[in-house]
């Protein structure tokens, strides 16, 4: 196993739960983010739960710690400069173990009220080239998040110009049609500004086209694509595992997963393909074996992005904007005993269902012969939406921590 210790895997963590999750299935370290300053509006965390959620990371030390970033990558106006001193000192009580932002004046507060706080330059501030990234290091940046534009070519200039610069790049997640995700057309359309963290993804709207002959203005005439409509800003799902290895090799260091929105069994299955292919570079059965549990998670089809020239035409799918995949979680396992393991379920579960079991370690088919109530009645089927749990036998030399069931779709 070719273990390495010098590269970090970095998953989103959009609420607590996410997080423990996260770590739990293999992140070296998590990103997250308030409200307020932050490009998630619908933050699941207060002051409260991510001081809570950087002291939990942090007790995870083994041989190396576990870190969490707080990202206040917004775009500010004026309002956001005067109440964020407020907010940089109660971040401060927090502890995080860097600060990812995009703005010059914020960069400047973080530098005055935080001056020894690591900082890393967002995504958003699309950093492509050298010069750009010895002008950060200039003003006291530590890592840049390149720009999901950057070419691999690009990477390996860019780390051999300044090689002490950490690099980050984004290798998994949803792909935004706008550069470096600086886009208008949510403010436009429903007054809520992409850039301060409230996008309603316009991007995936389904359109219909209309032409307009000059000489007969007001006229227009239906341009459609087929019966189902035009998506053409619809970006497929980045996904850069068959590339690790050439990353690494080109000087990168972090290795990102988008998806502070997405579920726990969402972070938790890429975690876990990411974390196992970084884990084992070179070794084919492992990463073929990732592609697959991938492919078993939502996603719009995947697309290698700008990382290398391909056919602009294959970023996008003009199908359909759904994320589908061919598995979806039945339920978590949330204790244990006597055999039996106990279960929230999510969906529905029943014993005619293909199943999989899903931990940090493994991933195993299971056949599920019976179902228990809570009242230990025998059942065929049970479906979540309530506080109740249900209990199911699995077979022997199963480490049931942090076990998450799936099946596969109808």
């Amino acid at each position: 196993m070719n273990k390495i210790k010098k590269i970090e895997l970095l998953a989103p963590a959009g609420d607590f739960t996410r997080l423990k999750y996260a770590l739990a299935y293999g992140a070296d370290a998590v990103y997250l983010g308030l409200p307020e300053f932050s490009l998630r509006a619908k933050s699941g965390l207060n002051f409260a739960t991510f001081k809570e959620s950087v002291a939990y990371a942090h007790k995870l030390k083994k041989k190396v710690k576990k870190k969490v970033y707080v990202t206040v990558n917004i775009f500010a106006h004026e309002e956001h400069i005067k109440s964020l001193p407020k907010f940089l000192r109660q971040l401060k009580d927090c502890q995080p173990d860097a600060i990812i932002l995009s703005d010059p004046g914020v960069l400047m507060l973080v530098k005055n009220i935080l001056p020894k706080m690591p900082i890393h330059l967002s995504t958003q501030a699309n950093t492509l080239n050298s010069e750009a990234v010895k002008f950060w290091q200039k003003n006291g940046v530590k890592r840049i998040i390149l720009g999901r534009e950057v070419s691999l070519e690009d990477i390996k200039t860019i780390h051999k110009a300044v090689p002490k610069m950490e690099l980050e790049v984004f290798v998994h997640g949803a792909m935004c049609m706008s550069y470096s995700g600086r886009c208008y057309l949510s403010k436009e359309f429903s007054n809520r500004n992409a850039n301060l963290g409230a996008c309603t993804q316009p991007c995936r709207w389904q359109y219909k086209l209309y032409a307009e002959e000059v000489t007969r203005p007001g006229r227009l005439f239906e341009i459609e694509e087929d019966s189902k409509g035009m998506y053409f800003m619809n970006s497929k799902d980045l996904c850069l595992v068959d590339y690790l290895d050439d990353l690494v090799k080109a000087g990168v260091l972090s290795f990102k997963i988008e998806g502070r929105t997405k579920s726990h069994y969402y972070v938790s299955s890429v975690v876990r393909a990411y974390r196992e292919a970084l884990d084992n570079l070179g070794d084919k059965k492992i990463l073929a074996d990732a592609k697959v549990e991938l492919t078993k998670i939502d996603n719009r089809g995947y697309t290698t992005g700008f990382l290398i020239p391909i056919d602009p035409l294959k970023r996008q799918n003009f199908d359909s904007s759904k994320a589908q995949g061919d598995w979806q979680v039945a339920g978590e396992i949330v204790g244990e005993a006597g055999g039996m393991a106990e279960i929230k379920i999510h969906n529905s579960l029943s014993i005619d269902d293909n199943v999989e079991i899903l931990t940090p370690r493994a991933v195993r088919k299971i056949k599920i012969k019976e179902i228990l109530n809570k009242t230990g009645e025998k059942i065929t089927e049970a479906h979540g939406g309530t506080a109740d749990t249900y209990f199911i036998k699995l077979p022997k030399g199963i480490n049931t921590e942090w076990g998450m069931l799936r099946k596969k779709k109808m």
